[in-house]
């Protein structure tokens, strides 16, 4: 039997983006608690964050076949409410390496979530006829936003991580009964590719060019989120609260710059966009960069948040609609990389940050927007139109 809300299926896969970076997006902001907690510089506490990396490596290699076979549906109500759990635990950890231990099962989780809901966004854009790609990555922002202004509230009025992400469980399972509870796993979309593809998505050269488009925007993005509130403390001193904004400030541009982009991508083109917010993402990069002031700082991470906005949703729009291999595939292909990218990057720049101080965190990847405006025609110099499914 079905619970919760019935919605149209774009507005359900929405909801599924939102819920899921609302969880995921939760521990960011207590990151400079949790650091201070543990005792260990950024360095360490980079490394530990590599734990969900690798289970994010594992999980998009090895779920698919899994995920086929348990359904979308059961995994993704399943999956939800686990991470928050997860989470829970995690934040537990008394050491960097009980951290990085403890993430690899979230990320295992995330990238079953990750997997699910990019296939569903897909689908459901080819089967209502119109884009929502974007969109739907925009509620992901809007999740992230929600939680990194929670996450500061939290901060600020002293509550630890270990209550904070304690209460997210049942936050978490509520809102995903309610509204995702009438789920249904949209039909697949028709490909000219007939085999189901090998376990581990080889990517293709095309599907690395893809990458080479999406890198800055996806290290960048996880940069802010890993070090912003970070950031804001040891170069501001800013109070809980302001450093817990910095991670939502940048969420909330990213947010409402990829709700509107899709329009903009129907007038002009995917390479235009493209380049045009890389361009942003390198203007605010520099600015957090170079930034003497705090509110040139907050202007920059939301030039960032803005630079990074439809980067990666249009990349995986291009993956998913080649014809070469199916789009489970292609989608993976990309996903592995890029997304482990995300998470991946973000964290190693601990190190850097740890030896050559926290601005060079974003500083260093200012030859990675130069890659990706390089291979940014990638994309393709008109959208193709997204058709009814027959």
């Amino acid at each position: 039997m079905n619970f919760g809300l019935k919605l149209a299926p774009q507005i359900r896969v929405f909801a599924a983006f939102y819920i899921y970076s609302f969880c995921m997006g939760s521990i960011y902001p207590r990151l400079p608690a949790i650091q201070e907690a543990m005792g260990v510089g950024e360095g360490a506490l980079g490394l530990s964050l590599i734990g969900a990396a690798l289970g994010t490596l594992l999980s998009l290699t090895f779920a698919g076949p899994f995920l086929e076979r348990i359904g979308y549906r059961r995994a993704l109500l399943g999956a939800l409410p686990l991470l928050a759990v997860l989470y829970a635990i995690a934040v537990l950890a008394p050491s960097p390496l009980t951290l990085f231990v403890l993430l690899v099962p979230v990320g295992a989780t995330i990238g079953c979530i990750e997997l699910i809901v990019n296939l569903e966004a897909d689908r459901v854009e080819h089967a209502v006829g119109f884009r929502i790609m974007n969109r739907a990555h925009a509620f992901w922002s809007f999740g992230f936003f929600s939680a990194g202004m929670v996450g500061a509230l939290v901060a600020q009025a002293g509550i630890s991580p270990q209550w904070h992400l304690a209460i997210m469980v049942p936050v978490v399972t509520l809102a995903t009964v309610v509204v995702l509870g009438r789920f249904e796993a949209a039909r697949h979309r028709v490909s000219t590719a007939t085999d189901s593809g090998p376990r581990f998505a080889r990517p293709t050269l095309a599907i690395l060019v893809l990458v080479c488009v999406t890198f800055s925007a996806v290290v960048m993005e996880g940069a802010g989120i890993d070090w912003s509130a970070i950031y804001m403390r040891d170069v501001f001193m800013a109070d809980p609260f302001w450093a817990g904004f910095a991670v939502a400030l940048g969420a909330g541009a990213q947010a409402v710059t990829r709700f509107f982009a899709d329009k903009f991508v129907d007038r002009s083109s995917p390479t235009i966009v493209a380049r045009t917010l890389l361009t942003i993402l390198g203007i605010g990069t520099v600015l957090v960069f170079v930034s003497p002031y705090q509110w040139l700082a907050y202007v920059g991470l939301a030039l960032m948040g803005v630079g990074t906005s439809a980067i990666f949703p249009l990349a995986m729009s291009a993956a998913a609609q080649r014809t070469d291999r199916s789009a489970a595939v292609n989608v993976a292909a990309l996903a592995q990389i890029s997304f482990v990218g995300f998470l991946l990057g973000p964290p190693l720049l601990g190190y850097v940050a740890e030896h050559f101080g926290i601005r060079w965190a974003f500083g260093i990847g200012l030859p990675l927007i130069v890659l990706s405006l390089i291979t940014a025609s990638a994309l393709g110099s008109r959208p193709p139109k997204a058709v009814p499914a027959q």
